[in-house]
């Protein structure tokens, strides 16, 4: 059986630091649902020199000052925790909590064709960022270069999943005067 693929998986964590003596590491949450760590059992690093994934059971956790400290199976030392800060922590697709109809978690729309309420193409979602702002951003690269699309009801009509396409407006059209 081959390893899973990393660069497919969802991050839910990056490692900050060691933490302690044992090999513990500090992690700086990414998720949009704080209590996962509670329960987690395992996470999912790189493999070294590809693009497999490889499963670390989580032993022990507990929160520290807004961040989590993890113990992870077969991490002992301070020195073998070094080795792991600045990795992603990530999850497989299965173990994402379903989202109720019209939902969709920000790694969902990355690949989907964009249009425009017309049907013209717009590009590929290539990114979401979460800048602080009031809504997250939409990448879309298409042939005229990327454009920035808030997600926010406003710009965003439809997401269709099962059809891998999103209609937003095309802010390179919109009139500012009105």
């Amino acid at each position: 059986m081959s390893a899973p693929d990393y660069a497919g998986m969802i991050t839910i964590g990056l490692v900050v630091k060691p933490q302690g003596r044992k090999g513990e590491v500090l992690v700086e949450p990414l998720s949009d649902r704080p209590d996962r760590f509670s329960s987690l059992r395992r996470v999912y690093v790189p493999v070294p020199g590809g693009p497999g994934a490889r499963a670390v059971a989580v032993t022990d956790r507990w929160p520290h000052k807004g961040r989590i400290v993890l113990k992870l199976e077969g991490v002992d030392s301070i020195d073998e925790a070094e080795r792991y800060r600045g990795i992603e922590l990530r999850i497989g697709e299965d173990e994402v909590e379903a989202l109720p109809p019209g939902s969709y978690y920000h790694y969902q729309l990355k690949g989907l064709k964009v249009e425009d309420p017309e049907g013209r193409a717009l590009g590929t979602a290539a990114d979401v960022l979460v800048t602080g702002g009031e809504a997250p951003v939409l990448v879309v690269r298409g042939p005229h270069g990327e454009l920035m699309i808030p997600l926010a009801d406003q710009f965003i009509r439809e997401v269709d999943l099962e059809h891998g396409r999103l209609v937003a407006l095309n802010l390179e059209f919109v009139d500012a005067k009105k």
